[in-house]
């Protein structure tokens, strides 16, 4: 049974054959196999692309937001480093889960080798 679209699912930490069972045996790692559908999930390996995203993806949000942030209303340095160190903290934390999860869905999809898609 195919999940109906691997990338939500993988964006949700779900399997991306079913959509059932867990991607992730932690917060990043990825579980041997899935224990719904008996899917292989061992060879997945997203390599550095969900990392390369969640850096664009935050450099872009905080540095406009740092940016805006000093034109508009021209703070002290501290005030950046207290808000946009841990702004930058949280939002690679969210991101780097479910990106991880949609770059192993589109190797599944694409029936990418490093997947092992037979």
């Amino acid at each position: 049974m195919a999940a109906r679209n691997p990338l939500l699912a993988g964006a949700a930490g779900r399997c991306p054959n079913c959509g059932e069972g867990h991607l992730f045996e932690g917060f990043l790692r990825v579980a041997p196999r899935c224990e719904a559908c008996g899917f292989d999930l061992a060879r997945a390996d997203s390599g550095d692309g969900p990392a390369v995203f969640v850096i664009l993806i935050a450099g872009l949000l905080v540095a406009f937001g740092a940016l805006f942030t000093e034109v508009a209303f021209a703070p002290p340095v501290w005030v950046h480093l207290i808000v946009w160190l841990p702004a930058t903290l949280v939002v690679v934390l969210l991101l780097l889960r479910p990106m991880k999860g949609v770059m192993l869905a589109a190797q599944f999809m694409n029936k990418a080798s490093e997947a092992r898609h037979d």
